[in-house]
């Protein structure tokens, strides 16, 4: 891979492709076929969780392209992600074990922390994958599972070869300023939503400058949501926005590959989600061109501070963003 489409991460040095391939609400039995044509069609990067319910699928796709000689296991990165109820140190390991076993893979290239919130335990007899809620009580049930801990248990995993890099999802400058303090391993990605209507430029720029690369999820606003806020609700979709297709048509592309572009541009990596041959291959064609200065300020000025993955649609009356 070029330098132009790979950011690298600190402290491992491992080169993570700009673009990926994400798999939120793919099911187990597409997994496969659509991992396994993805990687055909050039995708180095697959972004997986636990609570997708689809490693095993995911797993089976990646094998498959490696049996078939298509790639090296080393030349596909792949991230997974560490459920909330799992936080405390003596259920970390137990479930990254079990998370690449679903995989059937024998180490993993980023694992992030899936969100900062230390649910109560619930043990993969009773529910699996494990959701927001505890499955007795109905509600979300904390645990005083220290983050500090956690992250000594990660760090052995690197230290034993099992994982490459540490990554963290949906944190904030505050929690990672501590986590700065005690971390032997810092942090290697950060994950967050953003797009045009939630650009958090100064965020990016902050963790950019720690050496922790950004990777965005949700890259296309609402197209994967399908509840919504007061707040976020009356905005026009990204894909239908009259600034990105005029931007779209003066360059000669998708809408979809104009908010691509636009994270890429600033170094920050995507995640797409798309079954379709030709959409995967649209949302690779992002480094054959650019977008201009004023591309760039119209989209800029498009900015509302306003998410989409609001905790509230979970029924999680945490207020984590504020």
């Amino acid at each position: 891979m070029s330098q132009e489409n790979t950011i690298t991460l600190e402290p491992s040095g491992q080169k993570m492709p700009l673009v990926g391939l994400g798999t939120w609400k793919i099911t187990n039995d597409q997994g496969e076929e659509m991992i396994y044509r993805a990687i055909k069609n050039g995708y180095r990067l697959i972004d997986t969780a636990l609570l997708y319910d689809n490693q095993e699928g995911v797993g089976k796709g990646i094998r498959r392209a490696i049996d078939e000689g298509i790639v090296k296991r080393e030349d596909v990165f792949v991230t997974a992600k560490l459920w909330n109820c799992y936080h405390h140190k003596s259920h970390v390991r137990p479930q990254f074990e079990r998370d690449l076993k679903q995989l059937g893979l024998d180490y993993i290239d980023l694992y992030h922390i899936h969100w900062p919130i230390p649910q109560k335990y619930v043990d993969p007899s009773r529910q699996y994958p494990p959701e927001w809620v505890d499955p007795d009580s109905k509600k979300l049930e904390l645990e005083r599972s220290p983050l500090q801990d956690l992250w000594r248990e990660l760090e052995a995993l690197v230290k034993e070869g099992k994982l490459r890099n540490i990554g963290i999802s949906n944190f904030n400058v505050q929690l990672t300023l501590d986590l700065l303090t005690y971390c032997e391993i810092k942090p290697a990605v950060l994950q967050i939503e953003m797009h045009p209507y939630l650009q958090r430029q100064r965020v990016v720029d902050w963790f950019q400058k720690q050496g922790i690369q950004v990777t965005a999820y949700s890259q296309f606003g609402p197209e994967a949501f399908d509840k919504f806020t007061a707040e976020n609700m009356h905005l026009v979709p990204l894909m239908e926005h009259e600034t990105i297709k005029k931007i779209a048509d003066k360059h000669g592309k998708t809408t979809g590959q104009v908010l691509l572009r636009w994270q890429v541009q600033r170094k920050v990596a995507v995640i797409p989600k798309s079954s379709n041959d030709t959409r995967q291959k649209q949302n690779l064609d992002l480094f054959s061109w650019s977008l201009d200065d004023q591309d760039y300020k119209a989209i800029t000025d498009m900015d509302k501070n306003i998410r989409y993955n609001e905790l509230e649609l979970y029924g999680i009356d945490i207020p984590l963003y504020e």
